[in-house]
């Protein structure tokens, strides 16, 4: 991961879940809906990732207690385990994260969740497949479902599907120049 990498600011940049463990003084702002000037031991809060991950792992860095505890995000949630276990390529990633593998890469760094990890996988190995099959029918790829599934990939999932399509289209130009030949 680069600095400079927009992908990975953008990642960072997704809300997750947090609960503040102490109260704070002067950060009020960040609930919109209160009107007090603190944060209160035990309100609940959406905070980019970069900033909930360094609250949480704020004890290690010299403070007596976590200023907050993370929750696993709504598009890693339980309900969306199950959905992916089920039918990973039903599921849009798109609208759950626009960077989902980079956010799930990420919470797991946090977390120690082997079967969130098992997910993941399962889940990209069977849409990249399909990802695959799609860039190299790109026919296929216009009507039906089809449609359906290439709105729903997340920004990586995008990528791969252009440089898979584009390898096809290079691949098909230079068997026809050898045939001419």
């Amino acid at each position: 991961m680069s600095y400079y990498d927009i992908d990975a600011i953008l990642t960072d940049s997704q809300k997750v879940p947090c609960t503040f463990e102490v109260d704070v003084p002067g950060l009020g702002y960040l609930e919109s809906s209160s009107a007090s000037p603190d944060i209160k031991a035990g309100t609940r809060i959406q905070l980019p990732l970069w900033l909930a991950e360094m609250l949480a792992i704020s004890q290690r860095l010299g403070t007596l207690e976590n200023v907050i505890s993370l929750d696993i995000p709504e598009a890693l949630a339980p309900r969306v385990q199950n959905a992916l276990k089920a039918d990973p390529k039903t599921v849009e990633l798109r609208s759950l994260a626009t960077h989902f593998y980079g956010l799930g890469e990420r919470v797991l760094g946090l977390f120690e969740e082997e079967e969130l990890c098992d997910v993941l996988i399962n889940t990209y190995k069977q849409r990249t497949a399909e990802i695959s099959d799609l860039a190299h029918n790109p026919q296929g790829a216009l009507g039906g479902d089809a449609g359906a599934f290439l709105r729903g990939l997340d920004e990586e999932e995008r990528q791969l599907f252009r440089v898979a399509h584009d390898s096809y289209k290079d691949m098909k130009a230079f068997m026809g120049e050898k045939t001419r030949k």
